[in-house]
């Protein structure tokens, strides 16, 4: 599955402003239950905490990708938080995170969450994609970033 197929520029927030790890997973789960409803704000956020519990999501250079498991009408949802402002992540790197890609994937999609999880990282190690992702100035233009890379890749 591409990326490109689970996440629209309504579900991307440029220039986001949160003070924390804990509530950028908020902002994350605000953004997926304002476009599907049939998921709780609570549900999203405990499974992205529950994933965290096990270590740090944040992959270095500055991203995230917290994710996890709810379900989800059996659709893969992601949704993007270009930060204003760094937060500290716990990444391995020990840097702060600025670029957040929050992933929900259906409980019994493992195949699934494993390809989307390649195709972010492989997305994320690019530092020229991800320089253009930081001066970006909004949803659509990081929407048309990425869709332009996952055609070319």
């Amino acid at each position: 599955m591409d990326i490109i197929d689970i996440l629209s520029p309504a579900c991307i927030e440029s220039s986001a402003r949160v003070s924390s790890k804990k509530r950028a997973l908020e902002k994350l789960a605000e953004l997926i239950t304002e476009k599907n409803p049939d998921i709780t704000e609570e549900e999203i956020c405990d499974s992205l905490v529950s994933r965290e519990r096990l270590g740090s999501t944040g992959i270095g250079h500055g991203v995230a990708i917290p994710h996890g498991r709810v379900q989800t009408g059996g659709k893969s949802i992601g949704v993007f938080l270009q930060l204003q402002d760094a937060i500290d992540f716990d990444a391995i790197d020990g840097k702060p995170v600025d670029l957040i890609f929050g992933l929900l994937v259906p409980k019994d999609s493992t195949d699934e969450h494993l390809q989307i999880l390649a195709n972010l990282a492989s997305l994320f190690s690019d530092e020229n994609m991800c320089d253009k992702i930081r001066q970006a100035k909004d949803a659509s233009e990081i929407h048309k970033l990425i869709t332009e890379w996952q055609a070319s890749s």
